[in-house]
Parts: structure tokens; C-alpha cells; sequence
């Protein structure tokens, strides 16, 4: 994921840019060259430029109180911690929790299932259910995690739409623009704020998903999250390696299920390989050629070579990668779990459907 350094100099140059505005929007010139120059002049006054021209803005600005922010009652650091509790809301899991010995029930818990042996799915009795409990609780908790930690590039990206828009009303104010003009930014920042809402209200609903699922409902109103997962697995699983531990798990099954097994295998191991390579695409190529994009633009911009404009939609563009990196990080677990699952002898109602994970088209500055 693209680091916080990287947001925070974003937002240092953004507010650094900002500060000329009221110079840009007071130079009463007749076109926008004149007013850039005079808001050049501004930020010349200052040795340093922006650095100086930010500090000199944070010692004017007044200290803000400091607010606690609420910590939930209980934390769910991990996703074993999740399915442990999850076993724990079903009383009727206990005899079979009991009987799988506290080595396999590790291994369960911790996501480990290919470290299992298939034969537990006929030595021990209701194995399924323990399984099927441990699948739900593990991707409710993985897609709470992800939605939350997707509102972060939206709230720059609409810090970056308001910013735009702010400009604009200035631009207007002083007859550089028409309100013709003016609508694109006041469009981009309604579109901003549609688009944290909806994150806003789907990482609600996944809280609210994660609670049923843990059966917390009525008992917590939210569960404390990790910030984000952790990286993604180095090791890969290999066709080889599929195949072979499908042969182990159909040499378990009874013919119904074995032949279900048969068709549902293959599609899960396809999924797991698609979502793989985006995930691993969009960490390693998009995130890294958009923070480089991000960081000349800023180098640019404090060298006069690019305009306010230009800073505040490659703080959009770096938003909506990071967004898409997200998406598709989301799809590659959640394949994960269902192919680990099948392997076991669990069935899956329908392959993942990948989703778009996203744009990182650049998007055009309001010029």
C-alpha cells in the first residue's frame, strides 16, 4: 500500500498551494497568467518557499483540542481471533471443537487448512459445520478490515475535490471563470462526497455483517480493527500442488460430494490465480509508478512547473489507485478462503466474481 509519507507530502504541498490562493483570487487581473505570477510573487516573499510558507501557516492557525477517539470494548486483531469467537456464539460446536484436538484446532482457527489432514471430514462428526462457521467469520472480518481501511483515499480524494472547488469559487469571485467553468470542479467534489458516503455506510454494514456473523449483535456496537492485513503470501500455490491436494481430498469425500467437489475445485484455483496477479499488480506496478507520479508532481509544483490544479487531481488519481488496490486485495483473499475451503471439502455456492478493483486512469485537471 502506498505509504503515509507519501499522502502527508501531498497534503503539505496541497496546503502550501492553497495559502497563495487568497493572493491569486485578490490580483483582480484580467487573465490567469498575471494572477499565477502574483501568487508566485506571494510565496517568493519566503526563503523557503512552500516549506516556509506551510509553517508559517501552522503557528498561525489555532491549536485544535485534542478528542479521544472512542476505543471499542473488544478487538479483533487478528482473523483467528475472529473465528474463535465465532465458535464460541455456536454452543452446539463444542463437542466437535472438543474432539479436534488442540494442535488441528490451531490450524483451523489460524487459516492453516491445507496443514489438515482431509480424512477430518469423515473422523470428525459436524467437521463441516466447524468449517463453514470458521470460512464466515474469516471473510466477514477480512472485508471489515478492507472497508475500512478504503476510507482513507476517499477522504483525500474529497480533501482534493474540495480544495479544487474552493479555487474555483475564488476563480469565479474574481470574473477569471464563468460559472460555466466552475461546474466540472463543483461536479468532481459532489461525485467525492457520493463516493465516501457509500464507504462510509458499506464499512457500517460490514461491521454490522461482522457482528452477526461473531454473534456480537446487541452485545458491541462495532469491533476494534487492524489498521490494514498484512502482506501478501510469498509463497504461491502451484497447479502441482493443487491437483495434488485435490486428489487427497476427493479420495475423502462420499460420491455426491466428491463429484461436487470435481466441478466447483477448478474454478476456485482459476479465481485464486486471477485475483492473485491483481492484487500483486496493482501493489507492485500501479501503487509504485503512481507514487512516483505523485512525488514529481509535487517536486514540480514547488518548482513553479505545475499549477495548483495539477497537484489536486494527482492527490485524486493516487486516491483512486489506492482505492483499486484495495478492491482487488479484497477479491484475492476472499478467493483464498473459498480455495482453501474446497480443498477441504467445503462446497461454494459460486466462483468470486472479480470486480473492477477500480480505475487508474488519470483524470483531467480543471483548467
Amino acid at each position: 500500500m502506498i505509504p503515509p509519507s507519501l499522502f502527508n507530502a501531498s497534503r503539505l504541498c496541497l496546503a502550501a498551494g492553497l495559502l497563495i490562493l487568497p493572493a491569486w483570487a485578490m490580483a483582480q487581473a484580467t487573465s490567469p497568467e498575471s494572477a499565477w505570477r502574483d501568487a508566485n510573487a506571494a510565496v517568493g516573499q519566503f526563503p523557503r518557499g512552500h516549506a516556509d510558507l506551510l509553517k508559517w501557516e501552522q503557528q498561525q492557525a489555532p491549536a485544535a483540542a485534542p478528542v479521544a477517539p472512542a476505543v471499542p470494548e473488544l478487538a479483533l486483531v487478528t482473523a483467528e481471533q475472529a473465528v474463535r469467537q465465532a465458535w464460541r456464539a455456536h454452543r452446539e460446536l463444542a463437542r466437535p471443537l472438543a474432539r479436534l484436538g488442540a494442535q488441528d484446532l490451531d490450524r483451523l482457527a489460524g487459516g492453516r487448512w491445507l496443514e489438515l489432514d482431509p480424512s477430518l471430514n469423515w473422523r470428525i462428526h459436524d467437521f463441516g459445520e466447524l468449517l463453514e462457521v470458521a470460512v464466515q467469520a474469516r471473510k466477514a472480518w477480512t472485508e471489515a478490515v478492507l472497508s475500512q481501511q478504503a476510507l482513507a483515499p476517499l477522504r483525500q480524494a474529497l480533501a482534493a475535490a474540495e480544495a479544487a472547488h474552493e479555487l474555483g469559487q475564488r476563480m469565479v469571485s474574481v470574473g477569471n471563470w464563468s460559472r460555466l467553468q466552475q461546474t466540472p470542479v463543483q461536479l468532481a467534489r459532489t461525485q467525492a462526497q457520493m463516493n465516501l458516503r457509500r464507504a462510509q455506510y458499506a464499512a457500517a454494514q460490514t461491521q454490522a455483517r461482522l457482528l452477526k456473523t461473531l454473534g456480537l449483535s446487541g452485545l458491541h456496537a462495532a469491533v476494534g480493527l487492524p489498521a490494514q492485513l498484512p502482506e501478501l503470501p510469498a509463497d504461491v500455490m502451484t497447479e502441482m500442488q493443487f491437483q495434488r491436494r485435490l486428489a487427497a481430498i476427493q479420495s475423502e469425500l462420499p460420491r455426491g460430494n466428491r463429484l461436487r467437489n470435481q466441478a466447483n475445485a477448478p474454478l476456485a484455483f482459476v479465481a485464486y490465480q486471477a485475483s492473485l496477479a491483481l492484487a500483486r499488480a496493482s501493489q507492485d506496478e500501479l501503487l509504485p509508478l503512481r507514487q512516483y507520479i505523485s512525488e514529481e508532481t509535487v517536486l514540480h509544483y514547488n518548482g513553479m512547473l505545475k499549477s495548483t490544479w495539477d497537484l489536486l487531481a494527482e492527490v485524486q488519481n493516487q486516491a483512486q489507485a489506492q482505492a483499486g488496490a484495495l478492491a482487488a486485495r479484497r477479491d484475492f483473499e476472499l478467493a483464498n478462503i473459498d480455495l482453501q475451503s474446497v480443498l477441504l471439502g467445503a462446497e461454494i455456492a459460486s466462483p468470486l466474481a472479480l470486480g473492477a478493483g477500480g480505475s487508474d486512469a488519470p483524470q483531467s485537471a480543471g483548467h
